[in-house]
């Protein structure tokens, strides 16, 4: 490896984004260098950018989403090898806490460290993170493909584990971005029937029909709860997801939530939204989750389901920026140029 490479690096205090030379990682005894071959860009990164989030570090390189090649090995990693094509998981174990201590890794960690967030991201030419917190890409997936496994599917996939979703049931999904569309497609994929998209762009309400959705709708008519009653035969939702996370989002989910059904709110949004009247939950034994990122084995079964062909995202990458056009791509995503599913930055 060079010994230095060209990294993307953001300062907090001064609110600079600079592309600059940086010294290139060198590996822990239970680490791994990857050459990274693309990395996305996710509104979280935006947030944090935009002031939106204030970030844990002051000066960083941003990005967690991403795949390559392994390019070093610590002395003891013996599961990975140099040239071995891997998709990055965003987190990474403490090795502090109790799980930790006995060795449950990067899915027992109670107290996970974030990619971009607790350590350097992966808008760079090379990442190093743990040895556990990869997953082999066959070679039949472009690590394009896998980059998007990375963020964009892992996190709905997660959801859907978290909801506990099952064949036949009805779905609805708020916020149809690169998130809320593939949740769209896993939800078609596991036998949710029907599958409500809601958006009020039609260009994404259209994306999602295509991918699977039966009913797109826009959340700003005034009918919508009428109409999803209608389209479910009367028994409203068994799971909603919102994307968007704000008040009236959240509300619309709630109103249209049938008898033991589950709300899941994977959105980030600093918007307030009140639960409602308990008794209407507990008279329709009703359950609200939240859900955050994935686990590592939930990026094993995307990677699965697509080598086995069950899950087709060729048309998910919509754009490969390369690096020094950082800027250019985050204001895209500010200004949700085209319909954006995911995009991605070529180091």
């Amino acid at each position: 490896m060079p010994a230095a490479m060209q990294a993307v690096r953001f300062d907090s205090a001064a609110g600079t984004l600079t592309l600059d030379e940086v010294p290139t990682p060198t590996p822990d005894v239970d680490e791994v260098v990857v050459k990274v071959a693309a990395t996305g860009i996710c509104k979280s990164d935006l947030y944090r950018i935009d002031g939106v989030v204030q970030p844990r570090m002051q000066v960083y390189t941003p990005g967690h989403e991403a795949a390559g090649v392994v390019a070093a090995v610590g002395a003891r990693v013996e599961c990975w090898a140099v040239g071995d094509r891997v998709v990055m998981a965003a987190g990474r174990q403490c090795g502090e806490c109790a799980a930790c201590r006995i060795g449950a890794g990067s899915d027992g960690c109670t107290d996970l460290r974030m990619m971009a967030i607790h350590y350097d991201g992966a808008w760079a030419e090379y990442a190093v993170t743990s040895a556990t917190s990869l997953v082999a890409v066959p070679d039949s997936i472009p690590l394009e493909q896998a980059t998007v496994m990375s963020g964009a599917v892992s996190t709905p996939f997660g959801a859907i584990d978290t909801a506990a979703l099952r064949p036949a049931e009805a779905v609805g999904v708020w916020g149809l971005g690169g998130l809320g569309t593939h949740l769209v497609q896993l939800a078609r994929l596991c036998g949710a029937s029907p599958i409500i998209a809601l958006d009020v762009r039609p260009a994404a309400r259209e994306l999602a029909l295509k991918r699977g959705a039966d009913v797109a709708l826009d959340p700003a008519n005034t009918r919508l709860v009428s109409y999803i009653k209608a389209i479910t035969k009367g028994r409203n939702l068994d799971v909603a997801f919102d994307f968007v996370s704000n008040a009236r989002s959240f509300d619309q989910a709630r109103a249209v939530l049938g008898d033991r059904g589950r709300l899941v709110m994977v959105g980030t949004s600093l918007d307030v939204a009140e639960t409602g009247p308990e008794f209407t939950l507990i008279r329709n034994k009703q359950t609200i989750l939240a859900h955050t990122g994935y686990h590592v084995k939930h990026l094993e079964d995307v990677v699965e389901l697509v080598e086995r062909g069950r899950l087709d995202l060729s048309a998910s990458v919509s754009s490969i920026l390369p690096l020094a056009r950082v800027a250019e791509g985050l204001q895209r995503m500010r200004e949700y140029d085209g319909n954006l599913l995911r995009l991605l930055l070529r180091p």
